[in-house]
């Protein structure tokens, strides 16, 4: 399924999943099973998962390369995307499981749950590159926050990761104002 942005729903699944582990990570949640397991929750990723603290260590040392694409500008996303796909020695294949339509993988399903991530996010890049979307991942503007977050908005205005932050920076402008 393509959304109206264009974008293949496992696009968007891997781009909310690369916040969500940079979120945990940035929390400390991924330092263990059980943090990485509510941080999984209700995604996409099938496959195989050993559910002990080192799968939760390798996710959270994998966030660093996710969020270098995140934060690349266009131009050298490329070169970040190829380099994690021929490291893990990526063969894209279509498949349907789970009730999904055909969509694209690019790693056996028996890999490590961390490279399986960093491959799925590659992919997804590589269709934000394709499509010119890339301007989607963004940071959050609010000065004490800066998480990733993805613009799914129409016109791309989104500026915050939650309406927590959004508040916190129109409470202190208008604090500002008021003096």
């Amino acid at each position: 399924m393509v959304t109206p942005l264009r974008l293949p729903t496992e696009t968007i699944a891997a781009l909310d999943a690369v916040v969500a582990f940079a979120t945990a990570a940035d929390a400390r949640e991924l330092d263990d099973a059980a943090g990485l397991d509510a941080a999984v929750g209700g995604m996409l990723y099938s496959g195989a998962r050993t559910h002990d603290d080192a799968e939760a260590r390798e996710v959270r040392d994998v966030v660093p390369s996710l969020l270098a694409m995140w934060d690349a500008e266009r131009d050298d996303v490329p070169a970040l995307a190829n380099a994690i796909l021929r490291t893990a020695d990526a063969a894209p294949q279509l498949v349907r499981h789970d009730g999904l339509d055909w969509h694209l993988h690019a790693i056996d399903a028996e890999r490590p749950f961390a490279e399986r991530i960093a491959v799925e996010t590659a992919i997804a890049f590589v269709d934000l590159i394709r499509l010119e979307e890339t301007e989607r991942c963004k940071r959050c503007a609010a000065p004490d926050c800066g998480l990733p977050m993805l613009d799914l908005s129409r016109n791309r205005s989104r500026r915050f990761c939650s309406t927590a932050c959004q508040s916190r920076v129109n409470v202190a402008a208008y604090r500002a104002r008021a003096r």
